[in-house]
């Protein structure tokens, strides 16, 4: 659900980070119904960085960067969802993503654009 299609509703919207002409993440949205779905017209959130780029504050600007896009584009929320052992917990909250729903695993947090 994350990929399949994608490019092919009007939501879908992706950003990727390059170091000398190599992809080495990206961080992409649409309106679906994964785990992060809060409800229809809220994009969810999906980022992916390769092992040793991660910890460099490229996830952090990607996150930035699309937050941005989203907000030019007249979205007035975000969301996504986050296993809460993972590490990325932190810098979402401090980009400004809350929480609002939690299982025994993940956590559902928004961002209000």
């Amino acid at each position: 659900m994350y990929v399949s299609g994608f490019g092919d509703k009007k939501d879908d919207l992706c950003l990727v980070a390059e170091v000398e002409g190599d992809i080495i993440g990206a961080v992409w949205v649409r309106d679906m119904k994964d785990y992060g779905h809060v409800d229809d017209g809220i994009p969810s959130f999906a980022i992916s960085l390769y092992k040793e780029y991660r910890g460099h504050g490229i996830g952090t600007e990607l996150m930035k960067k699309m937050l941005e896009e989203l907000k030019l584009r007249g979205y007035e929320k975000a969301s996504l969802a986050v296993q809460k052992a993972n590490y990325a917990v932190k810098m979402y909250s401090k980009l400004g993503f809350e929480i609002i729903d939690e299982n025994d695993e993940e956590y559902i947090m928004v961002y209000n654009l």
